[in-house]
């Protein structure tokens, strides 16, 4: 399987997507079908979100994940490697070029003005932001997002000017396939601990992509965080740019949280280096309406609110309460939180006991394991246990009808339930909110 290939896109005419469910590859299919491809795909499930658009624009996609179809490239989601790995192999062994997504996402994206969005939070939120942004001016770029932008309820763009901006993911390094004209870094922490051992890999990756941004290109960060600080130091080509000389702390948005308050500064300072007048960012922002999963409203049940997020980090899920705590301050909070992956669970062990204690009850489901084996132990009891000592009460449940049934039986009108994690949680708040 390629890392860095030496191909183009017009190399390839018919692309075969394994794995096209994903948030990510299911956009670049999208677009590679505006680029005129024949493009097919497998899946191991139903995906509505992504997988009917596609078919209505004739895409044929296969369940069947022992089948692999005739084609001249097959791009693979990182996820793949160990859930469907049989596809994988004979994908390899066809001889046929075997990519990742975010290697075939490099092929297309690289021939733009390119403006990628990376960083351990806020990369989603910033580049839909970014999108509204270049709309506004008029400026039509295509575009990556890992969401469903609340505005079109798509995650691409098909644009027709020089511009494209995407979603960035530091996993697995994956993010060297780009080659950013202009570089957003949000902020940085240790995270994907499965694949980094500690803050200073995390950091080395940063600093390995930061150096591939030209001399005439731009690198948009916190200055003042000093984790990206560090990043930024010695032989760095491109001019560094502090964004948050773009925050504005009378802005108003209609995303709550400081944290959205700097991803819009990220945002606004990336667009001026692309020629964007302030003005027009300002309004674009201040009717960004969000993303699908990102706080988004779901409705009520007893008239206790219902929201739904993606956070599975503890920063973001800190992040999260607090932004809830901005628009409500006097409701109670209950958070159903879904922790994702055993490794991620293990390693911020502590940092998730502290965060998860925001919240005025916790309740927690099975730790959604990905594409990981349970090594450590860790458990979301053992998280219950250790919250317990530091006088924080909360349950362990062990599937969601149980803990839907209780928190529909038990929601009051006054209080927000907050349903947070990466994996099919979900389906939680879509159960709360459906009669």
């Amino acid at each position: 399987m390629s890392t860095h290939p030496q191909y183009r896109l017009s190399d390839f005419s018919r692309i075969h997507f394994i794995g096209i469910g994903g948030i990510g590859i299911s956009a670049l299919a999208n677009l590679c079908v505006a680029e005129g491809k024949q493009v097919s795909g497998t899946n191991d499930n139903e995906s509505p979100a992504t997988l009917d658009g596609l078919r209505a624009k004739g895409v044929e996609i296969s369940l069947d994940v022992s089948v692999l179809p005739p084609a001249d490239l097959y791009v693979f989601s990182e996820a793949w490697r160990t859930l469907n790995s049989s596809l994988l192999e004979q994908a390899v062994a066809s001889g046929v070029p075997t990519i990742n997504y975010f290697d075939a996402l490099g092929l297309l994206a690289n021939d733009y003005y390119l403006i990628a969005v990376s960083g351990s939070h806020g990369k989603t939120t910033t580049t839909a932001m970014l999108i509204d942004v270049f709309e506004a001016a008029g400026f039509d770029p295509s575009a990556v997002v890992g969401s469903l932008r609340a505005k079109s309820r798509t995650n691409y763009r098909i644009g027709k000017s020089k511009f494209f901006i995407a979603e960035a993911c530091e996993y697995r390094r994956d993010f060297m396939s780009l080659e950013p004209d202009i570089l957003v870094i949000t902020n940085l922490e240790h995270e994907h601990v499965d694949y980094y051992k500690d803050l200073k890999s995390v950091q080395a990756a940063f600093r390995d992509l930061a150096l591939k941004v030209p001399t005439d290109g731009f690198i948009v960060a916190n200055l003042g965080e000093a984790n990206v600080r560090e990043v930024l130091v010695d032989d760095i080509k491109a001019t560094v740019v502090d964004y948050t000389k773009s925050l504005d702390p009378l802005r108003r948005l209609k995303v709550p949280g400081l944290h959205n308050q700097m991803n819009a500064a990220a945002a606004k300072a990336a667009a001026a280096l692309a020629g964007i007048e302030d003005t027009v960012s300002e309004t674009a922002l201040a009717n960004f309406s969000g993303t699908w999963r990102r706080f988004e409203y779901k409705g009520e049940v007893n008239g206790a609110k219902v929201y739904d997020d993606y956070g599975h980090h503890p920063t973001e899920i800190k992040a999260t309460i607090a932004g809830a705590r901005e628009l409500y301050p006097e409701a109670k909070l209950k958070l159903v939180y879904q922790p994702h992956t055993y490794s991620r669970t293990h390693g911020l062990f502590n940092d998730f006991v502290t965060a998860l204690a925001l919240a005025d009850e916790v309740h927690l489901l099975p730790i959604y394991a990905a594409r990981e084996e349970n090594e450590s132990g860790v458990s979301s009891e053992r998280l219950v246990k250790e919250m317990a000592k530091n006088g924080h009460q909360a349950k362990a449940w062990p599937d969601f009808d149980s803990v839907t049934a209780t928190l529909k039986a038990d929601a009051q009108s006054g209080e927000v339930i907050l349903v947070m994690g990466a994996g099919n949680v979900t389906e939680v708040a879509d159960r709360l909110t459906k009669t």
